[in-house]
């Protein structure tokens, strides 16, 4: 927020600003995968070259590594535990737990009898069971999804959705946050209802444009579920785990009586109390709970194509197929697999999956050319909002693997390409047509120009904070200067520019005008001050003129009016504060995003119709008081910057969808 020489009214409008800021902070934490975009990833290079100098790959020496990189950075980060697991060539070569399970209780984590939630990693079960069935012939990942399941989806844009259009995240839906989770198992519905219910509105053509989506996950699940002819849990138990001898691994929920006291407590901060187990609604899409020894076991079986022990869940060239490309942005930049996605870096090619909870934090990492995994699990974010859990990757490869990238070649039309891209744009993932459409102004990026001919992205930093600066190595892809992190630039499915990251299921769009957040920060900003001195000024003007014994001389119907606009102000401010009290609560008691909620919504949202329809009567006030020949210049003036915010209030309500009464967010 910009300075202003007016600090009384900084000092009137402080509170209700920081409000919303904490109420729009928590929208960003609501549960969602740890923003790839924001890792160093780099796809392989024709020029790289892996640097003399590497430690060895050891359990000695990842005993040495980790033990001097974990218990350290828990502490510093307030993160109560954590697993490691390491596999190379099918066997496990490192594992450990760290830290606490029960931090009251000093229960300690271990990795073959604490269970952790690796949240969105599930789904890669999902997908591999969609796989499984592919290869029975039982799935086509090229036909009309609607085919295998018992409902229908509108095809928006004449297209049908395929489970490749799935696998790659490019179905076209926009975000899901209403009952991702529940905060008990009798809310939990089965999964077809749940799936019926909260179906998305598609925003883009299938196949398009990635916008990573937990409900297409959980679709797959369903049709996972519907194809089989049993239910999804017990499909997933019989064909994955049980031939993986993953006996401590379930989507189950709540867990099954013999794993409920493995379970780790999940928290926000280490210093935090505990949190209870976390139902997820939408379970193919995130519900596993595993141990790091289970874990080992996937990695094992995907990294020697579908084999493990003996045991074999796809055959070879399934699994070659699964992991190879599916999807990209740009090829220059990592691309998407069959539903895991590239990792790579310091040029080796990796593919694999993060994951989160609301306490629970997690990457696995498939190192296919080289047959080494690693998985990681954090059972609290702590203070550092994951970035140990990037770093933990980072540091590993450049220990084992150094590296120094090609040197860049010089872009002849830079300047000119920068020029041209600089600019607001918003995130695929998004809400764009419900109540929480709101949330999409947190994922606006701004690509601005530096002063050394190189770019930077907002919200792409290093570790210390600092923004990065990427160079053009190719016309219109950038990489960063002394690092390996990518942005492309390409023309979306509508003409309109596209910003790719080294994550390939979520883009940045260039966002139109009425979405641009200095604009729609500015006119809600505006409009709160002038409401609040609206109504601060009454009592003070009242108080003035007793002082000086001075009356009002106002005609009954400007009276009217003016008692009007005073109520309109209370009620809008009302639903200001109303919605942020609503936002703020999330980060304590996720119910505010289930239906349980609708009810309170509903009664929000009249509110908000109330103060909007009366925001309209500001027309008729302003009109009065110019006509009025009573009414001082100062008084007009005010009238109209109050015409001005009503207008300001009205297009934030309406562009940000706050009063859809249609409750599917």
């Amino acid at each position: 927020m910009k300075k202003t020489s007016w600090l009384y009214v900084a000092v009137l409008i402080g509170g209700l600003l920081i409000a919303t800021s904490i109420a729009t902070s928590t929208w960003a934490q609501i549960p969602k995968e740890t923003n790839p975009a924001h890792k160093r990833t780099a796809r392989p290079e024709a020029a790289a070259t892996t640097q003399p100098g590497a430690a060895q790959l050891t359990k000695e020496d990842l005993e040495s590594f980790f033990g001097g990189f974990i218990p350290i950075e828990l502490q510093q980060a307030d993160v109560a535990g954590a697993v490691i697991c390491v596999v190379k060539d099918g066997k496990i070569l490192f594992e450990k737990g760290y830290g606490y399970a029960d931090v009251k209780a000093r229960k300690p984590v271990t990795v073959d009898a604490t269970l952790f939630r690796p949240g969105s990693i599930s789904k890669t079960f999902t997908w591999t069971a969609v796989m499984q069935l592919m290869e029975q012939g039982k799935l086509d990942l090229n036909r009309d999804v609607n085919d295998y399941i018992d409902y229908k989806i509108p095809a928006r844009f004449g297209e049908p959705i395929t489970l490749k259009d799935i696998m790659s995240h490019t179905p076209g839906f926009q975000e899901t946050l209403k009952d991702l989770f529940v905060a008990h198992a009798s809310d939990m519905r089965p999964l077809d209802q749940y799936l019926r219910i909260h179906l998305p509105r598609e925003i883009f053509p299938p196949g398009t444009t990635p916008a990573y989506s937990n409900y297409a996950a959980s679709l797959a699940g369903y049709v996972v579920q519907r194809v089989s002819g049993i239910p999804f849990d017990d499909y997933v138990e019989k064909n994955i785990f049980q031939p993986l001898g993953m006996s401590r691994t379930t989507f189950r929920q709540p867990l099954p009586d013999n794993l409920k006291a493995m379970m780790s407590n999940g928290y926000q901060k280490a210093s935090d109390e505990p949190k209870g187990f976390e139902f997820v609604q939408p379970w193919p899409a995130g519900s596993v709970s595993t141990t790091a020894d289970d874990m080992s076991h996937w990695m094992i079986a995907h990294l020697q194509n579908g084999e493990y022990n003996g045991a074999r869940i796809l055959k070879p060239e399934t699994a070659q197929l699964m992991h190879s490309r599916l999807w990209t942005n740009l090829p220059e930049l990592n691309g998407g697999a069959y539903g895991f996605y590239e990792q790579s870096l310091n040029g080796r090619r990796s593919i694999g999956h993060g994951g989160d909870t609301q306490w629970f934090h997690s990457d696995m990492f498939l190192m296919v050319d080289d047959n080494i995994g690693l998985f990681v699990s954090f059972n609290s974010a702590g203070k550092g909002e994951l970035s140990v859990r990037d770093a933990l990757w980072e540091h590993f490869m450049d220990r084992y693997f150094p590296y120094t990238p090609p040197a860049a070649q010089k872009v002849a039309s830079s300047a000119r390409d920068i020029r041209s891209l600089a600019g607001t744009y918003w995130s695929s993932r998004r809400s764009q047509t419900n109540i929480a459409a709101i949330t999409a102004l947190l994922s606006e990026s701004k690509v601005t120009s530096n002063s050394d001919g190189t770019i930077s992205v907002s919200g792409l930093n290093d570790f210390a904070g600092n923004p990065k600066h990427f160079e053009e190595i190719a016309p219109m892809v950038f990489r960063e200067v002394h690092g390996q992190e990518h942005v492309g630039f390409k023309k979306g499915w509508n003409g309109r520019e596209v910003m790719a990251f080294d994550f390939a299921f979520i883009v940045a769009q260039r966002a139109p005008g009425q979405k641009n957040d200095k604009l729609n920060e500015f006119a809600m900003i505006f409009a709160i001050v002038i409401f609040a001195l609206t109504l601060l000024f009454w009592p003070i003007s009242a108080i003035m003129r007793r002082h000086y014994n001075q009356r009002l001389l106002l005609s009954a119907s400007y009276r009217r009016l003016r008692m009007v606009m005073r109520i309109v102000c209370v009620v809008n401010l009302v639903f200001i504060g109303l919605f942020v009290a609503w936002g703020m609560s999330l980060q304590n008691d996720i119910e505010g995003l289930s239906e349980h909620f609708d009810g309170r919504l509903h009664l929000l949202q009249v509110v908000g119709l109330i103060g909007l329809i009366g925001s309209f009567v500001s027309i008729c006030y302003c009109i009065y008081s110019w006509a009025a020949n009573s009414v001082w210049i100062w008084t007009r003036i005010w009238n109209t910057l109050l015409l001005v915010a009503c207008i300001g209030y009205i297009f934030f309500l309406l562009n940000w969808h706050m009063l859809n009464l249609h409750l599917n967010y």
